[in-house]
């Protein structure tokens, strides 16, 4: 077996070839064997192109042009690195299954390789849909390129949802979590079948009318079946009743009980609300997830309240560990403790990760700090604290290292210069009334959410007298930072909704029962009516909108995130949602569009009651489950079969509808 390191090195000397200095490898660094096809058949006289994506303009590698049978081989001297994925691009030619014949030159197919694809690839509808959602915000045309992690982040969900070797369904979406339980698996099929009209059964009028349907909020017309599944990726909420119909017309249902002559089932056979495309995945610990936050390698770590398969709630719960994932949802962390260390039993919003470290404080007042690989990296008498803490809850990095704490119980904040443990020191800023979430603005000024009050305050870290105080919702939880220094903040209730009344020094959990009770009734009714609040408060402390941004979209609102865009994702414990927000000036959107306006609603049959909701490299949004059964989680005498069921199972990765956000979060949000 050759030497990795060795490895390493032969494959960057081989993929200098691509950037024009010469080499002559003794044999082909990749070959491909592989077969075009479309309708279930193959298509003759296409032009497949292998390419080279990265930050710069892809680079042409090989070309082939398929046979009678859509096959096509391709030998390529060269290698390809870590920041490099390839893909391949079958434009045109001739379907065997076409009932009109001939090269159909709108007819472009995508399948992304990643920097190892198998030997044999199949290039189809279901490679070109999955490829377009994974790579959305990469497309432009036939070309691909970004942030290299975002492009390896892409590449490496392609197989979550459809084998490349085979052309049918991938690994994670055949699993129980995503086969029966969403709508992802007929919405692929129903797209691939889309782009299988388009080359087989359709006329000029209807692709003409599919290519309309598919053109982005403001954009140009897309001209091919490539550039069109992108544009719906991007904004699969635009036109989804077009897009049916459309489907609808190609493949008409015979009768309610007979089956369509569309080429991939299960397809929808109800017009949906979206074209998103989603998955569901758990392992290593996960069970009621709180916080999402990404490494500088796109991981997804996040404190866990409860303890898979435990019987938790409100009032009683045994507390769970730290989670890690892979980008494409790999779980690295341990099943069901997950990562533990330091004393810490039970996670809630307090979850950060650094440029070398992951901070974690516990319900139980403890603090894990852990390296990369979840090693605790110091020990619980490292910290210079006598005092007993007990419910810390958010975690806040400045730009500049320095850590933060909200302490919920003691109305303090934790203060670490430079992530330094054992300077840590504790901080009274006046007005903290059970202090839940912390972000650092650039010039260095720390901004406290206030979950027992309606306020949120913000001070100069150098002098903690100086308070100012901002009135947002009731019950403010997440805050955040777009790239303009605007804070975002998400608050439970609005200001019309009557405010619990929370006896002081109560614990955290306590606090989290009598506001549950509290904002239950008032949601349920009668009538029933949402609460929460979404508000903006800007860097000289104005509000557009001081009431907030409310109405049914928002609903028990908890964590947001804001992405590349400056657009504003918010996780609904309500309702089982992800609300999309324009941001403050924010571009792509329709004529009118103001920052808080409501751009759409996720839902899926993964999405139960959700805390966070965040945004990796490649502009995934990664959904927090954090409840799921209230009558579990809040109940005095839970029913037994579905005792377990309180804690939020899985979190669900919605594929390319968001700009892409460079990690970790420190300070304002950092977007390619």
């Amino acid at each position: 077996m050759r030497h990795k390191s060795a490895e390493r090195l032969l494959s960057a000397a081989l993929f200098m070839g691509t950037l024009g200095f010469a080499i002559a490898p003794a044999k082909a660094a990749i070959n491909l064997d592989g077969q075009v096809q479309a309708g279930g058949g193959p298509i003759a006289q296409s032009t497949v192109t292998l390419w080279a994506a990265s930050a710069n303009a892809p680079v042409q590698l090989g070309q082939a042009t398929t046979g009678a049978d859509g096959r096509f081989a391709i030998a390529v001297n060269q290698s390809v690195g870590n920041d490099t994925i390839l893909y391949l691009v079958a434009r045109g030619g001739a379907p065997a299954v076409s009932k009109t014949g001939g090269n159909n030159p709108g007819l472009d197919l995508l399948a992304v390789l990643g920097s190892a694809p198998p030997a044999k690839v199949v290039v189809n509808e279901l490679t070109t849909v999955a490829s377009a959602f994974t790579g959305a915000r990469f497309i432009n045309g036939e070309s691909i390129s970004g942030n290299p992690l975002g492009l390896r982040i892409a590449a490496g969900n392609v197989p979550n949802l459809v084998n490349p070797a085979t052309g049918t369904w991938g690994k994670v979406l055949l699993d129980p979590l995503n086969s029966s339980m969403t709508t992802t698996m007929a919405n692929l099929d129903t797209l691939g079948s889309l782009i299988s009209a388009y080359a087989t059964v359709a006329n000029d009028e209807w692709r003409a009318r599919f290519l309309k349907a598919a053109t982005p909020t403001g954009g140009v017309t897309p001209k091919s079946t490539l550039e069109a599944m992108a544009d719906i990726a991007r904004e699969p909420w635009a036109n989804p009743k077009e897009l049916y119909g459309l489907f609808d017309e190609a493949y008409p249902l015979p009768a309610p009980d007979a089956r369509r002559s569309a080429p991939f089932a299960p397809y929808l056979v109800y017009v949906p609300d979206d074209f998103a495309l989603s998955l569901c995945f758990s392992g290593g610990g996960n069970y009621a997830a709180g916080r999402f936050m990404f490494d500088a390698d796109g991981n997804l770590w996040s404190g866990q309240n409860w303890l898979p398969g435990s019987q938790s709630g409100v009032n009683k719960s045994t507390g769970g560990g730290v989670i890690k994932f892979t980008p494409n949802g790999t779980p690295l962390s341990p099943p069901i403790t997950g990562f533990t260390g330091m004393g810490i039993d039970g996670v809630g919003w307090g979850t950060a990760v650094t440029k070398d470290r992951v901070w974690i404080s516990s319900f139980n007042g403890k603090i894990l700090v852990m390296d990369f690989d979840g090693k605790p990296v110091a020990t619980e008498a490292d910290f210079p604290f006598k005092e007993k803490f007990l419910g810390l809850m958010g975690i806040g990095v400045a730009p500049n290292g320095d850590v933060w704490i909200a302490d919920g119980s003691d109305n303090q904040l934790l203060y670490f210069p430079g992530g330094r443990i054992q300077e840590g020191r504790i901080v009274k800023p006046a007005g903290l009334v059970s202090p839940f979430d912390v972000v650092i603005d650039s010039l260095n000024r720390v901004w406290v959410a206030n979950s027992s009050s309606d306020t949120v305050v913000r001070f100069p870290a150098g002098d903690p007298t100086k308070v100012e105080s901002f009135r947002a919702g009731i019950g403010v939880r997440a805050l955040a930072l777009d790239s303009k220094e605007n804070v975002w903040v998400a608050s439970n209730m609005d200001l019309k909704t009557p405010q619990p009344k929370l006896p002081d020094g109560i614990s955290i959990m306590e606090q989290f029962k009598l506001i549950t009770a509290a904002m239950f009734k008032y949601v349920m009714g009668p009538p029933p009516r949402p609460t929460g609040a979404v508000n903006m408060i800007r860097p000289d402390g104005s509000q557009p909108a001081p009431m907030g941004f409310t109405g049914e979209a928002i609903n028990i609102p908890w964590g947001l995130n804001v992405d590349g865009n400056d657009d504003v994702w918010v996780g609904n414990m309500w309702g089982r949602s992800v609300t999309l927000l324009a941001g403050d000036g924010t571009k792509g959107h329709p004529p009118g569009t103001k920052a808080g306006d409501v751009l759409h609603v996720f839902r899926s049959g993964s999405i139960q009651m959700i805390t966070d909701a965040s945004i990796d490299p490649a502009g995934d949004v990664w959904a927090a489950n954090n409840w799921n059964s209230l009558e579990a989680a809040a109940s005095e005498n839970p029913t037994r079969p579905t005792s377990t069921w309180g804690g939020g199972s899985g979190f669900t990765v919605i594929y390319g509808v968001a700009a892409p956000v460079k990690p970790p979060r420190m300070g304002k949000v950092q977007g390619y």
